[in-house]
């Protein structure tokens, strides 16, 4: 699947993350599993990320997936 662009709003400023699809269902349900809006949790990752913020998404699926049982 090719990646997508999608625009979201963080910190008050509009944003963009240039994922595939199955990242951004992840990224939407890992959201919802942590009673936060997509806004907030990507602020969050944001917050901590060292490189681009579609890439700090994608690190931060994995590492959470990998710490799942």
């Amino acid at each position: 699947m090719s990646p997508k662009k999608y625009s979201l709003t963080i910190q008050g400023h509009s944003t963009s993350l240039t994922l595939e699809p199955i990242f951004w269902q992840a990224l939407s349900e890992a959201a919802s599993a942590e009673g936060k809006s997509l806004a907030a949790l990507v602020a969050e990752i944001d917050e901590a990320r060292t490189t681009n913020l579609s890439s700090a998404v994608r690190v931060w699926l994995f590492e959470r997936a990998q710490a799942q049982p």
